[in-house]
């Protein structure tokens, strides 16, 4: 399916999308700054819909359920669980948590990371091995790669992947939508009742406003880093799975992730368009799926997942705020060690 694309850097490819009823939408927001205006030099205004960091959530969601687990048309892919006890009984995902690998809830393991370390020829003060550290954690957790990830919780942090799958979403020449209401009280409008056991200033008529924009064209774009995953020498066989998922990572936010929040919910405009190579074509998802499966069964058997596939480990929570847990938590692992 990817034979068109042996020459080709980047997969670079966008998307025209409109609010699915009306003509107003809320675009992302920040701390301190709210929506992301912005101007070209030539003046034209700019809005960003859709962060980078917030559309690669979006894209993990295409093969995770509610329960952090893999989708049962994705089992086989490589991933990670630690089941917690402690102060938190349950348990985490790498498809869910933020920082996918680097969360401290796996990279944090020391028995993991030894593995880790090993696998990746990771040395301190040595060069690294961008070829072996590929695979690794392709080894471990294949979404990491798609979606970047900066070990910063790993010896020295000097490993850091970028994103081969990016995207984000622009509107064009925006415009401001005002409009407000009121948190009502039936009870008492000023706000001078309050519940016995309950005294925060949360009580009476509370008056806001709400911004909303409108625009001239409002677009989705997308980038596959091929070169980038090209530069980790791996087989065919991850290469095309990769490609593979990326992309239906794309097909399943278009047909079904377009509602980025209560007042934004976006639906295509025709077709995708490619702008690099313009010869290649947007697959379907039952293609894409078809060929997903069919590469994850060859990277399994060319022992290039986990065995099982799912890498399970155990961690402890604690209270920071119990110090006498903490101190007999403390002497526990003292005493696991003394029986080593």
């Amino acid at each position: 399916m990817f034979e068109s694309l042996e020459n080709v850097h980047r997969l670079l490819f966008e998307q025209e999308m409109r609010p699915a009823q009306g003509d107003r939408f809320q675009p992302t927001g920040f701390a301190d700054l709210g929506a992301a205006v912005y101007e070209l030099p030539n003046g034209k205004r700019k809005l960003l819909v859709e962060s980078a960091q917030s559309m690669a959530n979006r894209f993990e969601h295409a093969i995770a359920g509610h329960d952090g687990e893999l989708l049962p048309e994705f089992r086989g892919l490589s991933y990670m669980r630690t089941l917690i006890s402690g102060a938190a009984d349950t348990y985490v995902t790498s498809l869910t948590e933020p920082h996918r690998i680097n969360s401290p809830w796996f990279i944090g393991e020391e028995q993991f990371k030894k593995q880790f370390a090993l696998r990746s020829g990771y040395s301190k003060g040595a060069p690294l091995d961008w070829r072996k550290i590929g695979g690794a954690i392709f080894f471990y957790d294949v979404n990491s790669l798609l979606h970047g990830c900066f070990l910063a919780n790993f010896e020295d942090g000097r490993i850091k992947l970028q994103r081969a799958l990016a995207s984000f979403i622009e509107a064009d020449n925006p415009r401001e939508a005002l409009s407000g209401g009121v948190k009502f009280n039936p009870i008492d409008p000023t706000g001078k009742l309050r519940a016995q056991h309950y005294d925060k200033d949360v009580y009476g008529n509370v008056p806001f406003h709400r911004m909303e924009y409108t625009a001239e064209r409002i677009t989705a774009y997308f980038s596959l880093d091929l070169s980038l995953l090209r530069g980790f020498a791996f087989e065919q066989c991850a290469f095309d799975l990769l490609v593979a998922l990326a992309l239906y990572k794309v097909r399943h936010f278009l047909e079904n992730g377009g509602r980025l929040r209560t007042a934004c919910d976006l639906v295509p405009v025709g077709v995708p368009v490619m702008r690099t190579p313009e010869h290649f074509e947007l697959p379907f998802a039952n293609e894409l799926l078809d060929l997903i499966e069919k590469k994850t069964a060859e990277c399994a058997k060319a022992e290039l997942f986990a065995d099982p596939p799912v890498t399970e480990l155990k961690a402890k929570a604690i209270d920071k705020g119990d110090k006498q847990k903490n101190e007999e938590a403390d002497e526990a692992h003292e005493n696991d060690e003394d029986a080593l």
